[in-house]
């Protein structure tokens, strides 16, 4: 494809800023929506407006050749609506109209149900959407159909990049702190129900790296995704016709083991591990298609996360 002009939906989030840089690594234009937080930059107009409003949207779209969508909203009942339903609505409508050559719409992992559901064998892209409880699953599965429906529809081309949880700073070693994932005012929170030991720990104030466990006591895995390795995915779709009318699972070059991820960071800490019971499902997601497809080829694996999560903080 001819790229010129991408219009952005959520430029200023947490991966809008990553996606800002690979665009004018590119030498692209933007036109970006802004609804709250002012963006700045060389070759970006911002649109001021909001993406529930479709007369702000198509101002955005006009003379783009791509567009892409990152605009969300989580457990919010008041606002997710608006933006996941209402604003993809909008942004598929003003597509239909114009002469956009591809929508490229970021999606997640949690459109297929990840841990909340067992997974017998690899995510790959023909499992089912299936949303697990919450408002913001049940918008990304939505967002997708959408697409697709208009593409079936109305010829509107569209790619869905759909990534696992994505990781940037020091998010890993928050996500592996007992004390940021068990609040004693909300048990539960995080890790789903958790057992009174685990409770005084978080009350006293002690720090523990959890290890998920299941019934039977053997660590869960889980797969996740380096922001570096969904912008080198992103890269890699934006503009490619081989990428059009398709959907995508972008993570890790593999899931990683919940002990041996612990046991790893206590290592590097010096902090002990302790063993969490939760209901959830491990799970792990194939990502042949992007790599047999696109070339895809993810970087960071745990241990580099990791890595890179712990330079993150000793250099903040």
């Amino acid at each position: 494809m001819n790229l010129k002009t991408v219009a952005v939906f959520g430029a200023s989030g947490k991966l809008g800023q990553h996606v800002l840089r690979v665009l004018a690594a590119r030498g692209l234009a933007v036109r970006a929506l802004v609804h709250r937080t002012p963006i700045v930059g060389e070759n970006i107009t911002c649109v001021s407006g909001s993406i529930s409003n479709i007369a702000s949207v198509r101002e955005t779209i006009a003379g783009a050749d791509a567009v892409v969508h990152l605009a969300t909203t989580k457990e919010d009942p008041e606002t997710f609506f608006d933006v996941a339903m209402r604003g993809t609505w909008n942004i598929l409508e003003a597509c239909r109209e114009s002469d956009v050559q591809q929508v490229l719409l970021f999606g997640g992992d949690a459109a297929q149900g990840i841990w909340f559901f067992p997974q017998p064998i690899p995510i790959d892209e023909n499992h089912a959407l299936t949303a697990y409880p919450g408002y913001y699953a049940f918008s990304k599965v939505m967002e997708e159909q959408m697409a697709e429906q208009y593409s079936i529809q109305y010829g509107v081309p569209y790619t869905v990049l759909r990534a696992s949880w994505v990781f940037d700073g020091d998010d890993l070693l928050r996500h592996f702190s007992l004390l940021e994932n068990v609040n004693p005012s909300e048990p539960g929170h995080g890790f789903g129900a958790v057992p009174e030991n685990v409770m005084q720990l978080v009350r006293g104030g002690r720090e523990h790296v959890p290890i998920l466990v299941d019934e039977n006591g053997t660590a869960l895995k889980r797969h996740i995704v380096h922001v570096d390795d969904v912008m080198q995915a992103f890269d890699k779709m934006l503009g490619n016709p081989v990428a059009v009318n398709t959907s995508f699972n972008i993570a890790a070059p593999s899931a990683f083991n919940y002990r041996v991820a612990a046991e790893y960071i206590s290592q590097k800490t010096g902090l002990p591990t302790i063993e969490i019971p939760c209901q959830y499902h491990g799970f792990e997601i194939n990502i042949n298609r992007a790599k047999t497809l696109l070339g895809y080829a993810p970087e960071n694996d745990f241990f580099n996360m990791a890595d890179k999560a712990l330079a993150f903080r000793q250099g903040n």
